[in-house]
């Protein structure tokens, strides 16, 4: 019999690829783009460098990946703090290679309280989502890693207790946990909890690119995986609602399905049926959208519902998600990014969770560059129409030695939306945090100076993270609305919220992760161009609906599930 090696070097390598030439770009539009980014990461005290492997080299899929981040007010006070995962590296891990929350000083400023909040630990993170599992008020912080995941309970004081076994989440194997996310599948008023896997990674099997079987890109020998290497496969647990979790992955129907190199989670209602489906991108395999079945129950209809492959039906290197309405008609869309020398995907929802493929006639497959990761649909100079923005960096540091048209440090990408579900790529018009040049992989988006306009964090490989601050100019109108659940779960997740503005329709709901492994602000914001007032619809994540009309723009309000608004506030 061939060793494990041997048959790894014979099997399909690599990430997923459909070599596609971009489709040539048409002339610009000429419309200013009010809004430039710049990073102040460091002026903002985010100094801790994220460890990803060695830099120059990758000996292991488990060091390429990397990790995600998160935007989360642990501490209720109104301001966005900010989490960021970190990796390690095999045979000499620095000691303090450990995910770092920071506190908002609310004065641009964060301070590094990991150790004092009970986070300090190491070892290879990927995935985070946070939502008040307990509902006791406070958001508490579940993260997936090679090995052991943990629940974080937040216990209101600043502080967190890891809770992993006594909640009955302690895994009695190894794994490689990527995306996750909290979501009401059952609306009982407690967050269950989804995990996807990425593969099933034996160290002792793998070879590394120096030795005897390793894999190789372009003749270049580099680690070996996703294919090669056995599927990860999948998890739903039930929340009891004292505190503990049962496995529900059987009973769900979710080990129905293969498996799939599972990365991000993104849990919400694509059919707008009022229950929350899950959908998972998938590297290098078919992605899944499990259609909640009102039963418990779930059936995997990615393929079915045109959401699982390219145009042309190619498996792609699916990373990042970016779920919003684009086209401005009250149904959740997606932006699916991959490998380079591929496009994005692009997933029109025609409102009844069957998706048509439109990365052409949208305008994104004129970018075709880059190892595309973190992504997210957002309105990113508040003209009413949501954009595109993603994060890029390649996963094989060995080859721009060889092929220096092939950089492993690349700039991130945004493409402005025209409006009509037209899209223009803007480059060298944004700001210098755009066309910065990193290896990135996990991006939140969220105001975290509440001034109006979101702000990007980036999480970049073996450098201190991005803080892209948004400096937007004009008189664009926006509006921003955080959920609060009463009868519902109390962080609403999987609540809807629909804006009517001038002649435009917005849909958004509220989730616990998207982009790559990631979270974003939880206050959904809108912006509104011209419009100076929006009628607000919300559809509470236990189905009940609520309306609100004339409510004036350039503000921050709080619904109360059953007493309108309870809370607003003029940011400056």
């Amino acid at each position: 019999m061939l060793p494990a090696a041997s048959l790894l070097a014979q099997a399909p390598q690599g990430m997923a690829s459909r070599g596609v030439r971009p489709v040539p770009r048409g002339k610009p539009s000429g419309l200013p783009f009010r809004s430039r980014f710049t990073d102040v990461a460091q002026q903002a005290g985010l100094k801790e460098i994220v460890i990803c492997g060695h830099p120059g080299r990758a000996d292991y899929i488990t060091e390429v990946m990397s990790c995600g981040a998160a935007f989360l007010d642990y501490d209720n006070d109104g301001w966005m703090d900010i989490l960021v995962l970190s990796g390690s590296r095999l045979g000499d891990p620095p000691k303090n290679a450990s995910n770092r929350l920071y506190k908002n000083n609310r004065d641009g400023t964060f301070t590094d309280v990991t150790e004092k909040a009970g986070l300090f630990r190491t070892g290879y993170a990927y995935g985070v989502t946070v939502g008040d599992f307990n509902n006791d008020g406070f958001e508490d912080i579940f993260v997936t890693y090679w090995g052991q995941n943990v629940l974080y309970r937040n216990n209101g004081d600043g502080t967190f207790t890891d809770v992993t076994r006594e909640a009955g989440l302690l895994s009695p194997a190894s794994r490689f946990g990527s995306g996750c996310a909290f979501v009401d599948y059952d609306r009982d008023g407690w967050l269950d909890l989804f995990v996807s896997n990425y593969v099933d990674f034996d160290i002792r099997s793998v070879p590394r690119p120096n030795q005897t079987g390793a894999c190789n890109y372009l003749g270049v020998h580099v680690n070996c995986g996703p294919r090669g290497l056995p599927y990860g496969h999948h998890l739903l647990y039930h929340n009891n609602g004292d505190g503990t979790f049962t496995d529900a992955t059987a009973a769900a129907g979710i080990d129905k399905v293969a498996g799939g190199f599972g990365l991000t989670v993104a849990a919400a209602d694509f059919d707008n049926d009022g229950w929350p489906d899950i959908y998972v991108a998938c590297d290098s395999t078919p992605s899944l959208l499990f259609r909640n079945n009102h039963d418990g129950t779930f059936t995997e209809e990615g393929l079915e519902r045109g959401a699982a492959l390219s145009e042309d039906g190619m498996e792609q290197a699916g990373m990042g998600l970016g779920i919003g309405d684009f086209n401005l008609d009250g149904s959740l869309d997606i932006i699916k990014t991959h490998f380079r020398e591929d496009t994005p995907a692009v997933y029109l929802n025609n409102g009844k969770g069957n998706f048509r493929d439109v990365t052409i006639p949208s305008g994104l497959g004129v970018e075709t560059r880059f190892v595309s990761w973190g992504a997210g649909m957002f309105d990113l100079d508040n003209d009413g129409n949501p954009d595109i923005f993603w994060v890029t960096g390649n996963i094989y540091p060995e080859v721009e030695k060889k092929f220096p048209n092939i950089p492993f440090k690349t700039p991130r990408v945004l493409f402005r939306n025209l409006g009509k579900g037209r899209f223009e790529e803007l480059i060298g018009e944004a700001g210098p945090g755009v066309e910065a040049a990193h290896s990135s992989r996990g991006c939140a988006f969220g105001d975290f100076d509440n001034d109006g306009d979101l702000d990007i964090l980036i999480v970049n490989q073996n450098e201190p993270p991005s803080l892209l601050r948004n400096d937007s100019s004009g008189w664009n109108h926006w509006i921003k609305i955080k959920l609060r659940g009463v009868k519902s779960n109390r962080s609403a997740i999987g609540g809807r919220v629909t804006v009517r503005y001038g002649e435009n329709v917005q849909a958004q709901e509220v989730q616990s992760q998207s982009s790559y492994l990631s979270v974003n602000d939880s206050r959904l914001h809108f912006g509104l161009g011209a419009a100076a007032k929006v009628d607000v619809e919300v559809r509470w994540p236990l189905g009940w609906v609520e309306k609100l009309s004339g409510i004036a723009a350039n503000q921050f309000i709080e619904i109360t599930e059953g007493s309108g608004i309870t809370r607003s506030e003029k940011f400056r």
